[in-house]
């Protein structure tokens, strides 16, 4: 079990300090794929920093931290302060921008080299290498080019690869398919699916598409305006979704055959620099009351492993008593 204790990231501007996560908590379980969706500037790529422990100003971890569940070399339990001794082995990062993630003036196995550390074999981890991209649909010889001499999809599968060689934990993949072709991207997105049910390890999904969450996802997460509004099974919460934020970006959401008219969710998100009062998506909600204007809801379960912030979860209309 993966914990995160109430999560607040602050970033430091000229203007002042502003919470991009503002007290996110949360329970995920191991073995499973938890995808995090929202608009941009909701927190998720945030939130992965902060898990991965990529921590360093302008951001900081003003408060909280993470239980990752796992122990280092010495029976330790690894925390957000030691979590970077983990990286790649224990928890790995597979970032959306494949091309400015490598070196480009550096080739390939130069690359997996380094981050394996001093001491080792550099011929025997080469023919490990190439032995295990092999397995991933890549040449052995793509090892010996430099990034740009590969495609975007070979570029992914490379990150892929290094991100899941030493078959870590805990895996962040943050839009790992952004810029990719639609075949392209469903073949990053099976390598994906099936490196975690091969690897039995846990990851944690970024992306902007709720058709993708409904593909390969067990989990997700909701996020809005740095906050968490929903978190459930993605089962769950596509066939019954708590919070109108989930609801509204699900039916956004086209499917074959269907021809009506989609409509995404009118107005913008509220500037975090705002005294935020109430909640934060009552502004845009079509069932905002003034309960919902004042009160800030609370994230917690409302129907079994279904969490949502919402003073009406599963609402589909404004109820009387609130209406009048």
């Amino acid at each position: 079990m993966i914990k995160l204790n109430n999560i607040v990231a602050t970033y430091t501007t000229r203007r002042g300090q502003v919470n991009a996560v503002d007290g996110v908590s949360l329970e995920i379980p191991r073995g499973i794929i938890l995808g995090i969706a929202g608009e941009s500037g909701c927190g998720k790529s945030t939130l992965m920093k902060v898990i991965y422990g990529d921590i360093g100003y302008p951001l900081a971890l003003s408060n909280g931290g993470v239980e990752y569940g796992f122990a280092d070399e010495k029976g330790h339990p690894v925390t957000s302060a030691t979590i970077r001794k983990q990286w790649f082995r224990r928890i790995s990062y597979i970032p959306q921008s494949s091309m400015s993630s490598m070196n480009p003036v550096v080739r390939i196995r130069e690359q997996f080299v380094d981050f394996q550390g001093p001491g080792l074999n550099k011929a025997k981890v080469l023919e490990e290498v190439r032995a295990y991209i092999r397995q991933l649909d890549l040449p052995a010889e793509a090892i010996d080019a430099y990034p740009h001499q590969l495609s975007g999809g070979m570029r992914q599968r490379v990150m892929v690869a290094m991100a899941t060689f030493f078959q870590p934990d805990l895996i962040l993949a943050d839009e790992p398919t952004t810029a990719l072709d639609v075949v392209v991207q469903k073949g990053i997105l099976l390598l994906l699916m099936e490196l975690q049910a091969k690897m039995r390890n846990t990851i944690i999904f970024v992306s902007h598409d709720m058709g993708v969450h409904y593909q390969i996802t067990h989990k997700m997460l909701i996020m809005y305006a740095a906050r968490a509004v929903e978190y459930g099974d993605s089962e769950a919460i596509f066939k019954a979704p708590l919070h109108p934020y989930t609801r509204m970006l699900i039916r956004s959401l086209p499917t074959i055959g269907d021809t009506q008219l989609r409509e995404g969710v009118s107005g913008r998100p509220p500037s975090l620099w705002e005294n935020l009062q109430g909640c934060r998506f009552a502004a845009r909600c079509p069932l905002a009351t003034e309960l919902c204007r004042t009160r800030d809801p609370a994230f917690i379960e409302h129907r079994p492993g279904q969490f949502a912030a919402c003073h009406y979860p599963g609402e589909q209309s404004i109820p009387l008593e609130a209406a009048a």
